[in-house]
């Protein structure tokens, strides 16, 4: 290599090497300038994963209390401190095991009261069972009419039945024909509609 060519490699070099030591120092001042930021932002982040495997913890934690309880309830119905310790750690499974327990001892009261449960499936059902239960025509008239009703269906059912048993064929009719005929009880509309009504 002749002087020239050595002179130039050599000033390449010292340009990457200054490109670098320039680079080095763009970073080191962005680094004084957003120190207080950026050790911040890794707090907080730690602080949010922290926080969110806490709070997954104490939602396992009382999960496992919940169940424990609704083992105990289901052993012992009259347990009062399991009923309890369900209804602080699971209200959603203390609403559907009181559901299930009035069903099972046909208690209206119970249902009634259920009415107004923060789940509203068990509100619905509860709703529902209660108006069978106490024979309330009015009750079954009201759901029938309810938007999105788990026993939608059955209520019409159990409203023409009764308007058949009342002699109102014409309202029986009507309830029949608003069974859909996708709906797995159109059969059994149908021929209660042929049936059961003259």
């Amino acid at each position: 290599m002749s002087l020239k060519e050595n002179m130039q490699v050599l000033k390449e070099g010292l340009n990457s090497e200054e490109k670098f030591f320039e680079s080095a120092v763009r970073t080191e001042r962005f680094v004084k300038k957003y120190q207080k930021p950026m050790i911040g932002s890794v707090i907080v982040l730690l602080l949010a994963l922290g926080g969110s495997a806490g709070y997954k913890s104490y939602q396992e934690i009382k999960m496992e209390r919940a169940n424990k309880a609704l083992t105990t309830l289901l052993a012992n119905p009259a347990d009062a401190n399991a009923i309890k310790e369900l209804s602080e750690n699971s209200k959603s499974l203390s609403e559907l095991y009181l559901l299930s327990k009035a069903l099972r001892e046909k208690d209206v009261k119970s249902l009634q009261t259920l009415q107004t449960a923060s789940t509203s499936e068990v509100a619905d059902i509860a709703t529902y069972e209660s108006a069978v239960l106490s024979n309330d025509t009015k009750g079954l008239e009201i759901y029938t009419k309810k938007q999105g009703g788990v026993y939608q269906e059955f209520a019409i059912l159990e409203e023409a039945v009764s308007s058949i048993q009342g002699g109102k064929v014409q309202s029986a009719h009507t309830a029949l024909g608003s069974i859909k005929e996708d709906s797995a009880l159109y059969p059994l509309a149908q021929m209660l509609s042929h049936y059961g009504v003259k």
